[in-house]
């Protein structure tokens, strides 16, 4: 099978923030793997900018010890890994100052695709704008990258939006997240609208409900003193969850577009009802060994909670009676993230010695192994009748694609590329990130009126108690975590 990749012009890449642990992890190995499978066109460059006062012979060093900790070793090849730090420069920058932007702008070609990545806290966003402005450093074809979060309520979101829009263009501007990378969730759309297969019955008359699920089996670490000011609402649903929910749920879009798409997402967003008291569960992990949550964030008081459970509906006539459970929470019993499309049973069974409830279920996995598979009911083989058992339809992408598709692009190489490319159909859009932040601010503000505390819950577990019991009111039970 011969691969198809879209190839990209030559580019400078500026990463802002370039000596901080994202560039470190993620941005720089993502990039060296795309070196590595020829993707990055000959003559391409990649400038770091930092505060740290450092030369580019010790930022390329530092680079050299991140490919080595954080690529597989079998793409540790010394020759390439030598021909990417040449394309490697760095520039020590003052972002609220003078020093370093003439510097920088001196280094930009005008001849090539520009790209600035922002991978900054979001208070520094303004004073790069402008300075990449007053210093006429960026070209009006350059593109913006921007990390999450994107504020945190909708007068924060509407703000920020305001500081990039006066200095950039909308489609300028790529607001990243980094679940919308992944392979699976990309299937998810392939499945969905290029097979006759699903796409009929992917409504309320034949799926039963969906679960979206994002478990991590760490605490918030040293992150506790931002993450207590955000919480599971603000840190995963309003954006991760809820762009799965979107891809989920959407209309088919009339093209494959960057704002066909978007325009599909904003839909489902502006279609959600407000949320019931009682379809929210909130969670702290508090016994255990390790330390707990009011530990890890040095607040004994402190009401933010580390899970979130939440039953949704989207007021549409393809959802409607359908509901979507959410759920994601810290130090949970293992790290998981996953859709399930429960389909309905079967009206009745025709079967005299089937004695169990039969019904078919797509399970989406995003991590940590991608891949999808689908239950169906068969006859157990053998000679004692008609016994039905359910199996999973082998779905593994290897299998089908061979071995080099398990060998898939990490979702920020992969949004990196689209950046250069100029495809924006894996972006948040500015109306969409607001009306995602109109729909959970009256959530959040109505905990906090009540004054309402996390129900504790044991890490290593699946969450607290009033999670399980969300679902069961309704009939139904989460799928096992793990």
């Amino acid at each position: 099978m011969v691969s198809r990749v879209i190839p990209v012009d030559p580019f400078d890449l500026v990463i802002f923030g370039a000596t901080g642990d994202l560039a470190r992890r993620k941005i720089l190995p993502g990039l060296y793997r795309r070196f590595w499978a020829g993707q990055m066109p000959e003559g391409s460059r990649i400038i770091g900018a930092a505060r740290t006062e450092q030369d580019a012979d010790a930022w390329r060093a530092s680079i050299r010890a991140a490919i080595e900790e954080f690529v597989a070793k079998s793409k540790h090849e010394a020759e390439v890994i030598d021909r990417f730090l040449a394309c490697l420069d760095y520039v020590a920058i003052d972002v609220r100052g003078d020093g370093g932007w003439e510097t920088l702008r001196d280094m930009m070609r005008q001849e090539v695709t520009q790209a600035f990545y922002f991978s900054v806290g979001p208070g520094l966003f303004g004073d790069l704008a402008e300075r990449l402005h007053r210093y006429k450093i960026a070209c009006e074809t350059c593109r913006i990258v921007v990390e999450k979060p994107f504020g945190r309520d909708l007068d924060s979101a509407k703000a920020l939006n305001a500081t990039l829009a006066a200095h950039f263009d909308e489609q300028q501007i790529y607001r990243i997240d980094h679940y919308l990378g992944k392979e699976t969730v990309q299937n998810l759309m392939a499945v969905r609208f290029a097979n006759v297969l699903f796409e009929p019955l992917w409504n309320s008359q034949f799926i039963d409900h969906v679960q979206i699920t994002v478990a991590e089996e760490v605490g918030v670490g040293g992150r506790g003193g931002y993450y207590d000011k955000s919480g599971a609402m603000r840190d995963m649903v309003q954006n991760h969850l809820m762009q799965l929910l979107c891809l989920t749920a959407m209309e088919p879009p009339s093209r494959f577009e960057p704002d066909a798409v978007r325009d599909e997402k904003l839909k489902v967003i502006r279609a959600l009802d407000p949320l019931e008291t009682h379809d929210i569960v909130r969670g702290q992990y508090r016994a255990g060994a390790e330390p707990s949550y009011l530990d890890d964030v040095e607040d004994p008081d402190s009401r933010t909670e580390s899970f979130i459970a939440l039953k949704v509906h989207v007021a549409n006539w393809r959802w409607n009676g359908t509901p979507f459970y959410l759920r994601t929470g810290k130090r949970m019993k293992a790290r998981t993230s996953e859709i399930v499309v429960q389909f309905k049973e079967p009206p009745h069974s025709i079967f005299e010695e089937d004695t169990g409830q039969r019904a078919n279920m797509l399970s989406i996995r995003l991590q940590p192994d991608e891949g999808m598979d689908l239950r169906v009911t068969i006859k157990e083989p053998g000679p004692g009748g008609m016994r039905l058992v359910d199996v999973p339809l082998d779905m593994s992408f290897a299998d089908a694609l061979g071995p080099e598709a398990a060998d898939v692009p990490d979702a920020y190489e992969r949004l990196i590329m689209d950046v250069i490319r100029g495809n924006q159909t894996l972006f948040m859009r500015g109306d969409e990130v607001e009306a995602a932040w109109a729909w959970t601010d009256p959530v959040v503000a109505g905990w906090v009126d009540r004054g309402d505390r996390p129900m504790p819950y044991e890490p290593g577990s699946a969450g607290p108690e009033d999670a399980l019991i969300l679902l069961h009111r309704d009939g139904r039970r989460w799928r096992e975590i793990g």
